[in-house]
């Protein structure tokens, strides 16, 4: 009586033959990330860099720049660290460049520390400067002021 055969499903080229397409690969990679880890147990003797979360329980001799660092309270780096947060609770030998940083009570930290917010609680170890980041302001399209000399000789 119903005499049609059914079409083939086209073959996909990622799925395989008649397989149906699952979500969507690209938006799928756009979720929630979890941050990479650096266990207790790892040293790295190198440099690190990416746009993610790292958390840092082991030893790590070289530069880290990431989106956000977290240092554990194991854990030991030897180098730079630049992200937009750093949070500080084990041992940071080197410079820190972010926007946010905060030093934990359990955190040691010997470098300069160059930043926009600085949080450091009691307890905490910081031996360095802390150095503002200095926005450049808007420029001034305003008539010179008159505490000018020099504006006020033109």
């Amino acid at each position: 009586m119903f005499s049609k055969t059914a079409k083939p499903t086209p073959p996909h080229p990622d799925l395989g033959v008649g397989a149906a397409p699952g979500p969507d690969p690209v938006n799928a990679r756009r979720g929630p990330k979890a941050a990479s880890l650096v266990s207790e147990d790892i040293t790295i003797e190198g440099s690190i860099t990416g746009d993610g979360e790292l958390h840092v329980d082991g030893v790590i001799r070289g530069d880290v720049h990431v989106g956000k660092l977290t240092i554990g309270e194991t854990a030991h780096i030897e180098g730079s660290a630049c992200a937009e947060a750093i949070e500080v609770r084990g041992r940071m030998i080197g410079s820190i460049t972010a926007k946010s940083v905060r030093l934990c009570p359990t955190a040691h930290v010997d470098g300069d520390i160059t930043h926009e917010q600085l949080a450091i609680e009691s307890g905490a170890f910081f031996q360095g400067r802390s150095l503002k980041f200095q926005r450049s302001p808007a420029p001034a399209l305003s008539a010179p002021q008159d505490d000018d000399p020099q504006a006020a000789q033109s």
